[in-house]
């Protein structure tokens, strides 16, 4: 007789500045409902600790990845990112999530779904959510997955192997709503999709200088409001519908650089400011900068002739290649982007998610405790 939930397979692990638990599609439930339930419990959530879970009470410490072979001729595999809410009981597949895909090469590598190079190894992926696709690069010497090497990314303590990410033009216009820049409440937005839909806007135009913590940023409640504001007219004119209850598109605030790269920036997740920022926000910010008369462009310093874009964010930088189509007259379209991330494998094992909940939470009596 069985006395608790059965375990899971499951893989642990951090990709680039995030972290998530990585499935095989065939160890979860195939009906989306009774999936994102398991879900819920094994990650903890609604808890805003996530304590009974293995979330980490913030969501960029809550996400999820399911892998499984791609039917698609040009994929290896595909990946379903899934962003579970710590406070509420949802799950989203309304979004990409490009440091988690950091991991999905080497997860595929790990679980037997593409076979290893001698030296290194390149798994073509198929992001579900959106259609998109990426193709990831790592070190396999001897044929097995090495996590360790000297590649460092801000955000991260010490130093990992490199995951080279390149990402082919997607199946989305560049520039949604078909302007370079535009107003929404009271203020100049460029909206972008390089694999994200995002918002830039310039940070003084909300009366904030872009530089501050994300900490002040989120304790600001006018911002909040006019963020919101913002947010919800930009998903509507960038064909996302109502946006209310999801976590796309980003927003993010620029300002001129102040450590040597080409913009500062502030990004909101959508009201929890990022600590650094994602990386196909990051996609997102690149090319907008190099759209002429966009918001970006008039901030940014770009360095002619170089694809490469420093990117500053709270805890530092990140490097990215991005280089623009701007035929005349067409408009203008991504024509290759590729950033360097790390990835690393946390635990590999079995998850056993809590007991599916029968009756509300009640507080745990205290009498008779020492």
């Amino acid at each position: 007789m069985s006395t608790g939930p059965e375990g899971v397979p499951c893989l642990l692990m951090r990709g680039g500045t995030s972290k998530g638990a990585y499935f095989l599609a065939t160890d979860l439930p195939a009906e989306p409902a009774l999936r994102d339930a398991l879900l819920l419990r094994i990650m903890g959530s609604p808890d805003e600790r996530q304590i009974d879970g293995l979330g980490g009470a913030h969501p960029l410490t809550s996400k999820v990845a399911v892998v499984s072979p791609s039917a698609d001729p040009d994929a290896d595999v595909d990946y379903l990112f899934l962003q579970v809410a710590v406070g509420r009981p949802e799950v989203s597949d309304r979004q990409n999530c490009g440091n988690v895909l950091a991991g999905v090469g080497p997860f595929a590598v790990e679980r037997g779904l593409v076979p290893a190079g001698p030296r290194e190894t390149s798994v073509r992926i198929r992001m579900v959510n959106s259609g998109d696709r990426a193709t990831a690069t790592f070190p396999t010497p001897g044929g097995r997955v090495d996590y360790t090497g000297d590649a460092q990314i801000s955000g991260v303590p010490g130093a990992a192997a490199p995951v080279l990410i390149e990402f082919p033009p997607g199946p989305h216009p560049l520039l949604p709503t078909g302007r370079v820049r535009e107003g929404i409440d009271g203020v100049q937005v460029t909206c972008v999709d390089n694999g994200m839909p995002t918002v830039l806007i310039a940070a003084t135009s909300l009366e904030v200088t872009g530089y501050e913590s994300p900490a002040a940023l989120e304790e600001d409640p006018d911002l909040a409001g006019r963020l919101r504001r913002i947010r919800l007219e930009a998903g509507r004119r960038m064909g996302l519908g109502d946006v209310t209850d999801t976590t796309v598109p980003k927003l993010t605030l620029l300002a001129p650089p102040r450590e040597g790269g080409a913009v500062t920036t502030r990004t909101f997740i959508p009201v929890r400011c990022h600590p650094s920022i994602g990386v196909l926000g990051a996609a997102g910010v690149a090319a907008g900068l190099r759209i002429e008369g966009g918001v970006g462009a008039e901030l940014a310093r770009v360095e002619p002739g170089s694809d490469r874009i420093r990117i500053e964010h709270p805890t530092g930088f990140l490097d990215i290649e991005s280089s623009l189509d701007t035929t005349p007259g067409g408009p203008p379209a991504a024509r290759r982007t590729a950033v360097v991330r790390t990835a690393r494998k946390i635990f590999d094992g079995t998850v056993f998610p809590r007991s599916a909940d029968t009756a509300p939470i009640r507080p745990y009596p205290l009498g008779g405790q020492r």
